[in-house]
């Protein structure tokens, strides 16, 4: 269960990112030359719904790796500024906070 939820996070955290920037080139597009709104209208929803999602794993790994509240306020908090939960994901990722129990401390490097 904890394997996917952390697999699950992860994909939300890259997902909502990649929304981000469609958002960001539907925004470019509707007060830009064109002025066409359909990429806000398709967009838009799609960031909103990736935002809660992200947003709900974000609680479900702090309950399930036990983490303080101050790295999941940043966390939560990361969710605003665009690729803001990528950051924090590789962060989270190189302090072993996205680790499950069965995984080793460190990856295993082939002997010979």
């Amino acid at each position: 269960m904890r394997e996917k939820i952390t697999r699950l996070f992860v994909a939300a955290a890259i997902a909502e990112a990649c929304s981000w920037l469609a958002l960001l080139v539907g925004m470019a597009v509707k007060y830009g030359p064109p002025g066409n709104e359909i990429g806000v209208q398709i967009f838009g929803p799609i960031h909103g719904a990736l935002f809660v999602a992200y947003g709900l794993l974000v609680l479900a790994m702090a309950r399930l790796h036990r983490w303080r509240p101050w790295p999941t306020l940043v966390a939560l908090a990361c969710a605003v500024p665009p690729f803001a939960t990528l950051v924090f994901e590789r962060w989270a990722a190189r302090r072993g906070m996205l680790r499950t129990a069965g995984e080793p401390d460190r990856p295993l490097t082939p002997v010979g």
